[in-house]
């Protein structure tokens, strides 16, 4: 047989031969193969999967006899709302609802593919609480039907009590930790920052970020990293912070700004950090343990937090710290272990995962010892999240990897509704038309730094640069872009027609504007 052939033949048995060793061990034990599966879908990591299904299946061994297998399907939240929202239309047209309580139908389980959602924000958790529109007859009603909604989650079922050892006061700065009708249950905190890289910013001149408004200065013209807001719910949260805390002004100039600054957008937020890390953007906005995760793992050997050339920061004052929760899903295969599995996630045991270091690494030698015996923590992978139970930061903070308590630094700024703004409006202003608008700042910036610039036309170009359009009403009304207007807005891009429509004539308007902002420099310029 000659070489050639003997290394082919090699190459296909390693082929054949890898997905079996790669095949995690539980799947060769027969407990493991006839435990019952639980499914869950996620927009959480594969390390977070591997860490929790282990220590699960551990806890499930002690407390109840027999072991328990995940099977997790991974999925951004805004492709997991559209699947869900498919799978429950669908039962409901088939009429496998009881609808005699349409707050609270009864089906039978395993009616929809998934047990749990676990991961994402409060704001994702309470559309899937909110559910799907459904037709019912009624004759009282104009046309004889009824449009109710049919919540996609259902109440976990957990005393008052034992709510109440777990989370104690149910409020984060002004956030809920669970819904107080228990559709949806927070398991971690997320907190959304800002990551830079430090090499980028000295290169620059420019000092460590600690504020949102620090993305606006000019010299990060160019350097800033962001995720498209309606595909990533994080960062929309994160900008609907800004929004919050800044005033709908100030905020939104600075969104502005900030996205003139951009180099691109991505779809995901967890490529921020990475580029950013990679020298190909200075910073951006991420949510904390995608920031913190990145910086250590780029982080060499004698570096710090404070001296690697990742950093990560939480802007004092104005940080929304939101729950990271989880959902029972209706309908879905296996209810008992759902709820089985929400409460392990607030076990002391659980909550340890997020913080902990590696069980057996140096720094994670002295994890204390859980409820079963053995040290608490991860295995394999330091998560780098913040836990949600107040105890774990009154009794174990010495061992975590981030030594934060987010109850200190929650923002205390009233949520002021204006989150759905944020889709439309920067996809006109500067998403969808991001070379003009970047176009435009330079020329702007430009302007304001020569002194011999007319003062007349800077003043044109600041008010074209920031111009809002204007939105015409249900009933044929001009409505000025303001906060006392946004509610008649919304009316009108509730409507697909109108909705289609305003989005091309603000991105319209946006794109003039610009355009008029180059051309005004320009011939100043010339005179």
């Amino acid at each position: 047989m000659n070489l050639q052939r003997v290394l082919l033949l090699a190459a296909f048995a390693l082929i054949l031969g890898v997905p079996f060793a790669m095949r995690p061990r539980a799947e060769a034990d027969p407990e493991s193969r006839a435990a019952p599966v639980l499914i869950i879908i996620t927009p959480h990591v594969p390390q977070i999967h591997r860490e929790f299904g282990a220590a699960f299946d551990r806890w499930h061994k002690a407390n109840h006899g027999s072991r328990v297998r995940i099977d997790w399907r991974y999925a951004g939240t805004t492709e997991i709302l559209k699947q869900l929202e498919a799978q429950y239309t669908a039962a409901l047209k088939a009429g496998k609802f009881d609808l005699s309580n349409p707050a609270n139908p009864a089906c039978a389980p395993g009616l929809i593919g998934y047990d749990l959602m676990f991961g994402g924000g409060t704001y994702d958790h309470g559309r899937v609480k909110s559910g799907v529109n459904h037709s019912i007859p009624d004759p009282s009603a104009k046309d004889g039907v009824r449009i109710v909604k049919v919540p996609m989650s259902a109440p976990a079922g957990f005393s008052q009590a034992q709510l109440d050892a777990w989370f104690g006061e149910n409020i984060i700065g002004i956030q809920p930790l669970y819904d107080p009708e228990q559709f949806w249950i927070g398991t971690a905190l997320s907190s959304f920052g800002i990551v830079y890289n430090r090499d980028m910013l000295k290169a620059r001149g420019l000092p460590e970020p600690r504020s949102f408004k620090d993305l606006t200065d000019p010299r990060y013209m160019g350097s800033v990293a962001l995720a498209d807001p309606r595909q990533s719910g994080s960062v929309a949260t994160a900008l609907d912070s800004i929004l919050n805390n800044f005033g709908w002004d100030e905020g939104w100039k600075i969104l502005r700004e900030m996205c003139a600054n951009t180099r691109y957008y991505t779809s995901s937020s967890p490529k921020t950090p990475i580029d950013v890390s990679a020298g190909e953007a200075a910073a951006g906005l991420a949510i904390d343990f995608y920031g913190r995760g990145q910086a250590q793992a780029v982080m060499r050997e004698g570096e710090t937090p404070e001296t690697s050339r990742v950093g990560y920061s939480d802007p004092a004052g104005s940080v929304y710290i939101d729950a990271d929760p989880i959902s029972i899903l209706r309908g879905g295969p296996n209810p008992e272990l759902a709820k089985r599995f929400v409460e392990f996630c607030l076990t002391e045991e659980g909550q340890a995962l997020w913080q902990f270091h590696i069980v057996g690494s140096p720094m994670g030698g002295s994890n204390p010892i859980g409820s079963n015996g053995e040290p608490m923590g991860p295995k394999q992978y330091e998560l780098r999240r913040l836990p949600i139970r107040r105890v774990m930061f009154e009794k174990y903070m010495p061992h975590f990897i981030d030594k934060v308590d987010p109850y200190a630094i929650a923002s205390k700024m009233p949520v002021k509704g204006w989150r759905p703004a944020l889709g439309v409006m920067m996809g006109a202003f500067s998403i969808d038309v991001a070379h003009e608008q970047r176009e435009a700042w330079r020329e702007l910036n430009a302007a304001r730094t020569t002194q011999s610039f007319p003062a007349e036309t800077l003043a044109e170009m600041e008010r074209l640069f920031y111009a809002w359009p204007v939105t015409t009403s249900l009933d044929g009304k001009p409505l000025e872009f303001t906060p006392e207007n946004l509610r008649a807005i919304r009316d009108v891009w509730r409507n697909p027609d109108l909705a289609a429509r305003c989005k091309i004539d603000y991105t319209r308007f946006f794109q003039s504007n610009y355009h008029s902002v180059v051309k005004l420099a320009r011939n100043a310029q010339k005179h």
